[in-house]
């Protein structure tokens, strides 16, 4: 009886640490990169502050042409004025996702709107996964758009 009981306990430790090593599908990553993009965005059309917050990893580098906010406090602190009005002054939508084969980094990149809905840049993100499901952006850069077949 006693014999039993070890074996069964045993073979469900066996079955709980193999459960919790599964590995997740590079498309299911993919999926909630873009989920956590898309997401990432809806804060400013939403006018959500507090969500945008949530998205940005305590390291951050969000870099533009006037240089490199670095850290989440820079970050949060910048982009402020970028929600304090009633109306949202840009939009962005994901067209591309990659996520390295560790499944722990990935990039994330589409066009900027203008709030009339005019093609006026284009962003390019990495994302760090972490916690199983919860994505950060760590790195970030916005480019002007170059219409380059004109």
């Amino acid at each position: 009886m006693r014999l039993g009981a070890i074996s069964l306990l045993s073979a469900c430790l066996l079955l709980a640490a193999t459960a919790g090593n599964a590995r997740v599908s590079q498309e299911d990553l993919r999926k909630q990169v873009l989920e956590s993009e898309r997401a990432f965005a809806a804060t400013m059309k939403a006018r959500d502050f507090e969500g945008f917050t949530r998205f940005v990893a305590d390291e951050a580098i969000f870099m533009s042409a006037e240089g490199a906010l670095r850290g989440k406090e820079a970050v949060v602190r910048a982009w402020r004025k970028y929600y304090d009005k009633p109306e949202a002054p840009f939009s962005w939508a994901p067209e591309e996702v990659e996520v390295v084969e560790s499944g722990t980094l990935a990039y994330s990149g589409g066009p900027i709107y203008d709030r009339g809905g005019k093609k006026i840049g284009r962003f390019n993100s990495i994302w760090r996964l972490e916690a199983p499901g919860r994505w950060k952006v760590v790195f970030d850069r916005g480019s002007d758009f170059c219409d380059c077949a004109k």
